[in-house]
């Protein structure tokens, strides 16, 4: 019964948390984007006190239930290995093994100074919700996308709109290669042994392993009852239990409940947890964990800041001009501060709160907003306007933020919100380039900050440019995306450090 509960309850949490990736419609976002918000690692870069302490005392109680619940990262493994022990002979394949500490609390530790010192690629590539939501965003995501659009197709020539067609893209290549990897590591480990990702690497399964020591309820060998078979080892996916030796590795369980149902013998429960039922081995095994926690606080004391270069690599993308006409490529610019949402206040707040989990990326409506490809802030969003700009009525990205990088924000808030600022290139102008009138930027602009004056003040009749208006310009770079110019517009909008209110 515990596990057929454990099971549905992950299977709900793992469909829903897929699909807040997959829909770019914000429907699932407005029932079930609370999901998002309880991930541990999002919840603690939030300060989001409250999830903090129900996933704590949710750890303390029963165990690392969140790992095998509510983590889709933990799930989606248990998924490759369902789908590796349907094969023949496969079915009791595990096996007991020590665990590898000093890796885990090596790879936290890095972690911990990772996240302190603001270095939010490292950050990125061993969180376990963000890496999932890469997986989600750049895998998953297309070929649901395309499933839309074949029913759009169809919905169409039935003269419906149930359906309508999206567009599919990729945002960023690095962004992409690394989560290739990332899948194809995860279902390599997870195919042939189980839970090796989340008990050797994952910083969030080492911290709740550590409290899971503690837990309330556990899993419980009765020595009387067993006869040390090994199949309860055999069908760990953990590789916590010793079947000959009657110990689990409680800071490994996730609390699968499988081997409740594999034992035959009635021997192993999960139950209210007494001390007088912990065997020798155990107390050792809890020694030595205790030794070497000791040794990774230490080690984390005197670590030293983790130095890297950075590089910017930026690749074209393809633009449809308002959405009617394809037209030649428009290239990015070379921006000397990248451009933050609305909402995200900073960009050393933004840098060091964001997972790069991708949610934002995924529902921006305006596609607008893409994987970074600086190494120090790799796969973190920021803003193009290649596609689109950001609309001042759009406030989707602050709404699904999980880890408080993006703060909610209103539509009225976020038009008086400056990212940044217009500037023109001279070089670039059409006016002045082909001899013809534009004006394209200062029609289109929210803020009414660009004004057309003629190109020589003496003369009336000459090709009128446009001034910007910097104190009025909140950077949603409507002007921008709409400039004729090709391959780079005749403006562009720079990014600002810190946001502010005008």
């Amino acid at each position: 019964m515990l596990r057929k509960i454990r099971l549905t309850l992950a299977v709900v949490f793992f469909a829903i948390i897929t699909l807040l990736f997959l829909d770019f419609t914000g429907t699932i976002h407005a029932w079930f984007g609370w999901m998002a918000k309880i991930q541990f690692l999002p919840a603690v870069l939030a300060l989001n006190v409250g999830i903090i302490v129900l996933l704590i005392l949710l750890t303390l109680v029963f165990g690392r239930v969140y790992c095998s619940v509510i983590c889709p990262m933990g799930v989606f493994q248990d998924v490759i290995s369902w789908l590796s022990g349907q094969r023949k002979k496969k079915k009791y394949r595990f096996s007991y093994s020590p665990a590898k500490n000093i890796l885990r609390y090596t790879v936290l530790t890095l972690f911990v100074i990772a996240v302190i010192a603001g270095i939010g690629s490292f950050v990125a590539l061993l969180a376990p919700y963000s890496s999932y939501g890469r997986i989600a965003n750049n895998l998953f995501a297309p070929i649901y996308q395309w499933g839309n659009n074949v029913f759009a197709y169809f919905a169409e020539r039935a003269e419906s709109y149930a359906f309508y067609e999206t567009s599919v893209w990729m945002k960023s290549l690095p962004t992409f290669v690394i989560a290739v990897v990332t899948f194809i590591a995860i279902v390599v480990l997870a195919w042939r042994n189980g839970r090796t990702y989340c008990n050797t690497i994952c910083p969030v399964g080492t911290v709740l392993g550590f409290l899971s020591r503690f837990a309330l309820f556990r899993i419980s060998i009765d020595t009387e009852k067993c006869n040390a078979c090994g199949l309860c080892s055999r069908k760990c996916k953990a590789a916590c239990i010793d079947g000959k030796r009657h110990t689990v590795d409680y800071s490994r369980c996730v609390a699968c409940m499988d081997c409740l149902d594999t034992c035959k013998h009635g021997a192993i429960s999960y139950r209210w947890f007494k001390q007088e039922t912990q065997t020798k081995n155990a107390e050792q095994t809890r020694s030595v964990d205790k030794e070497q926690i000791n040794e990774a606080r230490r080690s984390f004391l005197t670590a030293t800041a983790i130095l890297a270069t950075a590089t910017t690599l930026k690749a074209q993308e393809k633009k449809v001009d308002g959405g009617l006409a394809a037209i030649e490529d428009k290239k990015i610019p070379k921006r000397a501060t990248p451009i933050l949402p609305p909402g995200a206040l900073s960009a050393r707040d933004f840098a060091r709160h964001c997972t790069a989990c991708q949610l934002c990326v995924s529902v921006c409506p305006n596609e607008v907003l893409r994987p970074s490809t600086d190494l120090m802030k790799l796969m973190q969003p920021e803003m193009s306007y290649e596609r689109g700009y950001c609309r001042p009525e759009c406030t989707k990205c602050g709404e699904v933020c999980p880890a408080g990088a993006i703060h909610p924000i209103t539509a009225a808030d976020k038009s008086a919100t400056q990212i940044g600022h217009a500037v023109w290139i001279k070089k670039n102008c059409i006016p002045l380039t082909d001899g013809v009138e534009c004006g394209n930027c200062a029609r289109h602009c929210p803020a009414g900050a660009i004004q057309m004056v003629p190109s020589d003040p003496q003369q009336e009749d000459s090709p009128k440019i446009p001034v910007v208006n910097t104190e009025r310009c909140i950077g949603c770079g409507a002007c921008e995306n709409l400039c004729p110019a090709r391959p780079f517009s005749a403006i562009y909008v720079e990014g600002h450090e810190m946001h502010r209110v005008i």
